[in-house]
């Protein structure tokens, strides 16, 4: 058993994560991994419960790279302002090697990701929330933060009176440098925004880095396109329908 938390007094919930976790009927996610929320002393957590990895695995994340349950606490305590308040991880070893692993934050009470304006053509305030996202996304590459999987489930966003907070999630695969323009442009392809919304998201970054917005405009939406290219080939292939 291998943990860190921020404080000690949720060492005994990671040391039981196990129990808490099985018994939260409150499962907000269930895929490759599983996230569940829970209560531990009145607080509100989120538990992301990582699937069992296969043996190749198993011996690289024992001996060779850390866990993604670590490297999500570690990025997150790296970054602590952009995503929900990381709490601690947790790993399980079976004869020495990984089996189980944990990671737990605060349970960030958002009303939407970024997915829902850009499918809804009708999204109120669109316009304005384009230009705060592409705000949050300009602070994040100034911090020389790289978001390796920039998707639509992966940026959380709660409305205030005075504007909208941006949380990241899923952080296990990021790069920490100094981004160039092309880089930082590239960022914004996973997100499958229409043309016209991404152009909205792209002058505004253009004008919070001071550059020319029709060359930003362009980058962007060949990365974006190609992206799409990619996927849609890859649905061909399966048989799957294709998506705009």
């Amino acid at each position: 058993m291998r943990f860190e938390s921020i404080h000690d007094r949720y060492n005994e919930l990671l040391k039981d994560i196990k129990e808490y976790f099985d018994i939260s009927h409150n499962s907000i996610h269930k895929a490759r991994n599983e996230i569940k929320t829970i209560e531990f002393h009145s607080e509100n957590l989120v538990v992301k419960s990582f699937k069992i990895p296969n043996i190749i695995n198993k011996i690289l994340y024992s001996f060779f790279r850390d866990s993604k349950a670590k490297k999500s606490y570690q990025n997150s305590i790296k970054i602590i302002g952009f995503v929900p308040k990381p709490i601690g991880y947790i790993e399980f070893k079976k004869f020495g090697l990984l089996s189980k692993s944990y990671f737990v934050s605060e349970n960030f009470e958002y009303d939407f990701t970024i997915r829902e304006p850009l499918i809804n053509t009708n999204f109120l305030d669109k316009e304005n929330l384009f230009k705060a996202f592409a705000e949050f996304t300009f602070k994040l590459h100034e911090e020389g933060i790289f978001h390796l999987d920039y998707s639509p489930g992966n940026i959380l966003i709660k409305k205030e009176d005075e504007g909208y907070i941006f949380k990241i999630v899923d952080i296990n695969r990021m790069e920490f440098k100094t981004l160039n323009l092309d880089e930082r442009l590239k960022n914004f392809s996973k997100l499958w925004a229409k043309d016209e919304d991404l152009e909205t998201i792209v002058k505004e970054y253009a004008k919070l880095s001071k550059s020319d917005e029709s060359s930003c405009v362009k980058i962007a939406l060949k990365y974006s396109q190609a992206h799409k290219d990619r996927k849609n080939a890859k649905k061909r292939l399966r048989g799957e329908a294709v998506v705009d």
